[in-house]
């Protein structure tokens, strides 16, 4: 009886595995990586809005792209031995662009959240920052905190589509805010008494206030939240990932991260 029930078992797997296509036994092919693709076509493109001082900016006088991301993507290049190409992309669409494949990776002084990482993939951080508030000179004893910022009459402006406008409506309630799909526009609004407070990352509002008295960077001490900026690419492609987490050690190990701090935020 034994070796019967084991006969019916042995004929019953048969069948079934000449019912199930042959094709579904195997894996499917891998697709090439974008590190491949890069490495074929003798380009890669990056990602890159244009409008965030000091990592991405494009310059109207030039029409080129330039700052810390931009110097660090050149980098990228010779790393890799291709040429770069920057794709211009928006803060709102900077997600949707990247997954509609329109460039490689994103390098745009871009801040690592949760929301992002579930669609795409982070390189290790490069440099921590947090959320301050760029305010004023004069205004330096009016607001000392976000409730002091939180205030009906208080005029904030935001760029819409990143970081700190989901900040910004997260914690904003009384205040007005002023959208301006010019992020370079909003220090010179603080400046002229247009608004009162952009709240942006803090090496952004430490570099405006450098270069404009009428300006200063506060909270710099107390920082509404820790941040680091990384590098953003597609998920599933782990040898991308891979090269580009050698790429970051060696930048780091030489001191070239280094040299573009000093070049572009110290």
């Amino acid at each position: 009886r034994l070796i019967k029930i084991t006969l019916s078992i042995i004929m019953l797997l048969t069948v079934t595995l000449m019912i199930i296509p042959l094709s579904s036994l195997h894996a499917a092919a891998p697709t090439d990586s974008r590190l491949d693709t890069s490495l074929k076509q003798g380009f890669i493109r990056i990602g890159t809005t244009g409008d965030y001082k000091p990592f991405s900016f494009l310059n109207p006088d030039t029409n080129e792209f330039e700052g810390h991301d931009i110097d660090a993507a050149q980098k990228l290049g010779e790393a890799l031995g291709v040429k770069v190409v920057f794709v211009k992309t928006t803060w709102p669409n900077l997600m949707g662009d990247l997954l509609a494949d329109k460039y490689d990776i994103g390098m745009s002084g871009i801040t690592r959240t949760f929301d992002r990482q579930k669609k795409a993939h982070f390189s290790q951080g490069y440099i921590l920052f947090g959320k301050s508030p760029l305010i004023r000179s004069s205004d330096k004893d009016r607001f000392q905190s976000l409730s002091d910022i939180d205030k009906s009459g208080v005029k904030v402006g935001v760029n819409p589509g990143g970081t700190n406008e989901r900040f910004v409506r997260a914690h904003i309630k009384n205040a007005e805010i002023v959208l301006n799909k010019n992020n370079l526009e909003i220090p010179g609004m603080v400046a002229d008494g247009r608004v009162d407070v952009m709240i942006t990352d803090s090496i952004e509002a430490i570099r405006y206030a450098r270069f404009d008295d009428r300006l200063f960077a506060a909270m710099l001490d107390k920082t509404f939240t820790k941040n680091k900026f990384g590098y953003m690419i597609q998920r599933g492609d782990p040898t991308f990932a891979n090269f580009i987490d050698f790429w970051m050690e060696e930048m780091f190990l030489r001191g070239d991260f280094e040299k573009l701090a000093k070049d572009w935020i110290d």
